[in-house]
């Protein structure tokens, strides 16, 4: 993978131009040290915001900020595992504490893996839907109240999640048991390996979820002004495959799904479109999900039809609460 030749960019520069200056927002983002996090950075940061990286303490994550510093970008590394509530909780912590004055403008719950061995994580769940989504979900009722700060302040304030094409792949509905405490006992180890797969897209189709099921519950509070989007890549050359294959995705089922996506694949750049569009555009909508042509797959990101599902929504709410500990997620 690694020899092969990057798609060329065709789209990302020319909907950066049409952004608007960012000066005095800030904008936290998670997983920007490689790939679509460190695209978003630099972008945001480029158009005057403050950048917060939210990622996990290493030598990777102290580049990504030096990345940004090089080019005069203000940003700062707050350290943040998505695989530990723990951890999650002591950055949203230092959030609090650090940005209490000015607030959030934009959330961007971006990290994200793919293919991951069937492994528990130190809080019983699994892999990929903790690191996924219920670290982003813990995270966001964390950052919560600069989110309102930024939003009394300068008018609005958004969340942003980032899912994928795999939340259709294999299309299976929305289950419990993925967002409970059984890491460890899901599959996808063994031949072929398709649980592995299962588990990712039970976690993209919970980050979905969780922006409609998190739309509905602001809509509750009529006097908040933050939204809520979502955004999918398309297949996207984002250095995501070359990860799973490291992490021992090499089984031929996994061999075929990475190869597939990339002979396909567009740019970084391009697959960051998406996300851009909801974290830096002017006058996007709550509830909104943004993404490739669906019959092209590749392109620009276009405003997307509504995939709701009251009944995924309502059990992806529940479950993230009690999973995460939360009793209540405002106030």
């Amino acid at each position: 993978m690694s020899t092969r030749t990057p798609p060329v960019t065709k789209h990302y520069m020319a909907l950066v131009e049409s952004f608007p200056s960012m000066a005095g927002k800030t904008v936290m983002i998670t997983g920007c040290t490689s790939g679509m996090g460190i695209v978003l950075a630099r972008t945001c940061g480029g158009l005057g915001a403050k950048v917060v990286m939210l990622n996990r303490p290493s030598e990777r994550a102290e580049r990504a900020l030096q990345d940004l510093k090089a080019r005069d970008m203000d940003a700062v590394l707050v350290p943040c595992d998505l695989s530990s509530f723990a951890s999650v909780r002591a950055a949203g912590a230092i959030l609090r504490r650090d940005f209490a004055e000015k607030g959030c403008d934009v959330l961007c719950n971006n990290a994200g893996i793919m293919g991951m061995a069937d492994k528990a994580t130190l809080d019983g769940f699994d892999v990929q839907m903790q690191a996924n989504h219920l670290s982003h979900f813990l995270l966001t009722h964390e950052v919560w109240p600069l989110l309102e700060k930024a939003a009394q302040l300068r008018g609005e304030a958004r969340v942003v999640n980032h899912s994928s094409l795999a939340r259709k792949k294999p299309n299976r509905p929305l289950l419990a048991k993925y967002l409970r405490a059984n890491g460890g006992n899901l599959g996808g180890d063994g031949f072929p390996g398709l649980q592995k797969w299962v588990r990712y897209q039970q976690s993209k189709l919970a980050n979905l979820m969780f922006t409609y099921a998190l739309c509905d519950q602001i809509k509750q509070r009529p006097e908040n002004k933050i939204k809520v989007l979502c955004a999918h890549p398309g297949p996207a050359d984002s250095g995501l495959q070359a990860k799973t294959a490291k992490s021992g995705g090499d089984r031929w089922l996994d061999r075929f799904i990475l190869s597939s996506t990339l002979k396909i694949a567009q740019s970084t750049e391009d697959g960051t479109c998406g996300i851009a569009r909801c974290c830096c555009e002017p006058g996007v909508e709550s509830g909104s999900f943004y993404g490739p042509d669906p019959q092209a797959r590749v392109g620009p990101a276009i405003l997307l039809p509504t995939e709701r599902n009251g009944e995924f929504e309502r059990l992806l709410w529940d479950e993230s609460l009690k999973a995460t500990g939360i009793d209540r997620y405002f106030g």
